[in-house]
């Protein structure tokens, strides 16, 4: 149980104290929802900058210029990834083309390491499953509508997902888990967290009134893109395979029985397909299940076999 937060001020109605000032507020709101680590991308006239730490928010001091309209934010628990690495941290940086952008996550990810194999892209350092998601985009190559469905549509699980650009532009991809948009239209300015109580609380702690706003409706199979003017845009995403994919949140590896059948057959089905391209067929990975092996331990065996075969072929 993570959170997302953010501040978008494109109507640039904030001073650098009133935008710090609400930026701590928040991210200090979202402990409620994780203290392991806290992150925020956001951009500069030097380019998009990311600064997160495995450390509580009200520990840091998040700060960003008041020319930075954008800034999106995360607090962690950790569930996958030690957090005193940092990388393992939320945003994670990633590159579609040429363009450079910053994404964070909130929720569970069950199928990241198939995705990984089966995509065949690239090793990486980062353990944390989320970071699936920026891979996958970066392999599309661009960041749009259809790239950012396609990510959606691959990922099972729950997730809700932020990502923003050098550009300022912010995508909010909102699957199965919470997040609440509001705006003020008279500002200029929007503001996002994981829950409503997160914002009423923020609000109700700032030292300035910022008056009425609306909440903008956001829904699962949303894809909400606002760029740095404020216009706002809606995609959708197919999101009938998420219902089948519930992980609580407490604990990513407690599984109800109707899901660990489904979803092991599932990873059974995947390993068998993509045996042939490391030189397996699909009743060896049938006779591997039948001598006890997990799913889980033939997919690293997979990956072990693939490394020492490429080691081989280096010497």
């Amino acid at each position: 149980m993570c959170s997302l937060f953010g501040v978008l001020d494109y109507g640039h109605v904030l001073n650098a104290k009133q935008k710090n000032h609400i930026l701590s507020t928040l991210s200090e709101a979202c402990e409620v929802r994780g203290t392991d680590a806290t992150g925020i991308a956001y951009h500069t006239r030097s380019g998009l900058q990311i600064f997160k730490r495995p450390l509580p928010a009200h520990r840091l001091r998040l700060r960003v210029p008041k020319h930075s309209t954008l800034v999106m934010g995360h607090t962690r628990l950790t569930t996958q990834g030690n957090e005193k690495r940092n990388y393992n941290n939320h945003p994670f940086p990633g590159k579609a083309g040429k363009l450079s952008f910053a994404l964070a996550h909130n929720g569970v990810l069950s199928n990241d390491k198939l995705l990984h194999l089966s995509r065949q892209l690239p090793a990486t350092r980062v353990e944390t499953d989320s970071y699936i998601a920026v891979q996958l985009l970066e392999k599309e190559g661009v960041l749009s509508f259809n790239s950012l469905t396609h990510m959606a549509q691959s990922l099972q699980g729950t997730f809700t997902i932020t990502v923003m650009d050098e550009e300022d532009n912010l995508y909010l991809v909102k699957g199965n888990n919470p997040l609440v948009l509001y705006h003020w239209s008279h500002m200029g300015l929007y503001l996002y967290a994981s829950t409503k109580e997160i914002l009423n609380h923020t609000l109700q702690k700032l030292h300035f009134s910022l008056g009425v706003y609306q909440e903008v409706p956001i829904h699962c199979g949303d894809i909400v893109h606002i760029n740095a003017t404020g216009h706002l845009v809606r995609g959708t995403f197919d999101d009938s395979h998420l219902s089948n994919y519930f992980i609580p949140y407490y604990s990513p590896y407690h599984y109800i029985p109707s899901y660990y059948s489904t979803v092991a057959s599932a990873y059974i089905e995947d390993l068998k397909t993509i045996a042939p391209s490391f030189g397996y067929s699909p009743d060896d990975i049938e006779s591997l299940l039948e001598d006890g092996f997990t799913p889980e331990e033939i997919e690293e065996y997979l990956y072990e076999m693939e490394s020492y075969h490429q080691y081989e072929l280096n010497q």
